[in-house]
């Protein structure tokens, strides 16, 4: 059953706000309602599981691992109603236009990613998909030094905040990262 009109939904925040687990509810809602569903993840991201998304409470769902946005349509089945992306702020710009045009061809699209960078700035492609989505969730991890509602990620270097010119992309866990608040978010330069 394909939907009448397609849409985009983009769920977003800090490491550890739950993120993956919010996707992987509404894809299984999705498989319940009888939807035909294929899920799509950066192949960069290996933390857990190379072909599934998993979140870092032990969720998963299959997904297929592509190591560019142009391969998610190369991989799309015909008879595919909603799609799962992960990760989405690891992926290059194209996935801006796929994303619309999944959308455009009548397919739900939710997208999970990080909205902003260990540094506090705009992550990748993100900032483009939450401004198209008919649908936007920022979800709100715990500070980890105050307890307060956390919006950001920080990295940790030998348990250190990782310094501004530290390079954006290390794909890595709790090992890494932490969340925190606005206030206890540091970015020495």
């Amino acid at each position: 059953m394909r939907h009448q009109h397609g849409y985009v939904e983009v769920i977003t925040g800090s490491m550890f706000c739950g993120k993956t687990e919010e996707l992987i509810r509404r894809l299984r809602r999705a498989v319940i309602a009888r939807q035909q569903v294929q899920v799509f993840k950066p192949a960069i991201d290996v933390r857990y599981a190379r072909s599934e998304v998993a979140s870092h409470n032990g969720m998963t769902f299959e997904a297929q691992p592509v190591e560019t946005a142009a391969e998610i349509l190369v991989h799309l089945n015909d008879a595919t109603t909603v799609v799962g992306i992960d990760e989405a702020q690891f992926f290059d710009n194209a996935i801006i236009q796929i994303v619309q045009q999944m959308a455009e061809r009548g397919i739900r699209v939710i997208i999970s990613g990080l909205d902003m960078d260990f540094r506090g700035e705009p992550f990748g492609p993100m900032p483009a998909l939450m401004a198209q989505a008919e649908r936007v969730d920022k979800l709100h991890a715990i500070c980890m030094v105050c307890g307060e509602p956390a919006s950001r990620t920080q990295r940790l270097v030998d348990g250190q905040p990782a310094r501004y010119d530290d390079p954006i992309v290390i794909v890595g866990a709790a090992e890494l990262y932490e969340a925190r608040c606005r206030r206890h978010h540091q970015v020495p330069r």
